[in-house]
């Protein structure tokens, strides 16, 4: 609070007021390991937070994030030169600006930050894990209401337009077989013969993975799961995409044609010669995606399957 807004205000706040604020500061702090390394990491709490608006936001420039975050702008500097001796920073021209430049993260950065938005996210969890789900709300309704009066033009936990991708975790598996039973059982009204077709097949993919050849990526918003995707290998020429799904809340955001050019991109950095892919006629969007990105329909065979009639479809791209 400005000098100006506290003169503007009918009561300026009592001293039991100011001390009370200092008080849950103090606890806060201390509760999330702010005051030392962050998150187990060597990395401060500042650190991890200009790696967090990096990860999250559409190349922006160095004074929008020490904007967001109230750095200044040297501070920002020698932290942005760190990461960049790390390997973890990319910088790009900006297009109507010579004197500034995008940034974005590299492979690398991306890799850095994923065990660290998850070991945030276990934090979290972990405060929140020895109250009832009625508390749990509550606390959520506390900290909305303190962003609210605090900073009143932002809403409280927006949500960011980019998505995070990042190596899959213990659990996340099970996460994607669950979605696609889910999420087809609703909105197509196959059956369970679906979820343990994905079942088998996320399965025989962690008993049988190749680091080397094969690959999934999580995709996250706001640390959130949203979306997934898998590449296989299916011959020492041929890598197969497998298992693309994305949450209702993911999609419109070009999340799934991101998820499959990773896909692409790394078949092709590998050196397979051929992608194909096993889908169903009723799927337009990702039928879409498919055919804009260069796939060719090459099998159709209707058949009866999870309790419908569908129509499997072979796709291919020739990398």
């Amino acid at each position: 609070m400005t000098m100006a807004t506290m003169s503007s205000s009918s009561h300026a706040p009592d001293a039991a007021a100011v001390k009370a604020v200092r008080q849950f500061s103090r606890f806060y702090t201390a509760r999330i390991g702010a005051l030392g390394s962050y998150l187990g990491s060597e990395m401060s709490l500042t650190d991890v937070r200009v790696l967090y608006a990096l990860a999250h936001r559409e190349k922006p420039v160095a004074s929008e994030i020490g904007k967001a975050l109230g750095l200044d702008p040297g501070y920002l500097s020698r932290i942005l030169r760190r990461f960049d001796k790390a390997g973890w920073l990319t910088r790009l021209p900006h297009p109507a600006d010579a004197r500034q430049s995008l940034l974005a993260l590299t492979e690398a950065g991306h890799a850095a930050f994923a065990p660290l938005q998850q070991r945030s996210r276990d934090e979290a969890a972990g405060l929140l894990a020895p109250l009832t789900a009625a508390e749990r709300q509550q606390v959520v309704e506390a900290m909305a209401t303190v962003q609210t009066l605090l900073d009143p033009e932002r809403p409280a936990f927006t949500k960011p337009v980019t998505a995070v991708l990042r190596d899959p975790a213990p659990g996340d598996i099970g996460w994607v077989v669950q979605q696609h039973g889910e999420i087809y059982a609703r909105e197509y009204g196959w059956n369970s013969e679906f979820e343990g077709l994905v079942a088998d097949i996320a399965g025989r993919f962690l008993r049988k993975f190749q680091p080397e050849w094969e690959r999934c990526w999580i995709a996250e918003l706001n640390g959130e799961r949203v979306g997934a995707v898998f590449v296989a290998r299916k011959s020492a020429s041929t890598a197969q995409l497998r298992m693309l799904i994305l949450a209702p809340q993911a999609r419109g955001l070009g999340l799934g044609g991101r998820l499959t050019d990773e896909c692409i991109a790394f078949a092709r950095r590998k050196g397979y010669k051929t992608m194909v892919l096993w889908t169903n006629s009723c799927l337009a969007a990702a039928r879409g995606i498919y055919a804009t990105r260069g796939f060719r329909l090459t099998k159709s065979e209707p058949y009866e399957g999870f309790g419908q009639h569908l129509v499997g479809e072979t796709w291919t791209l020739k990398l």
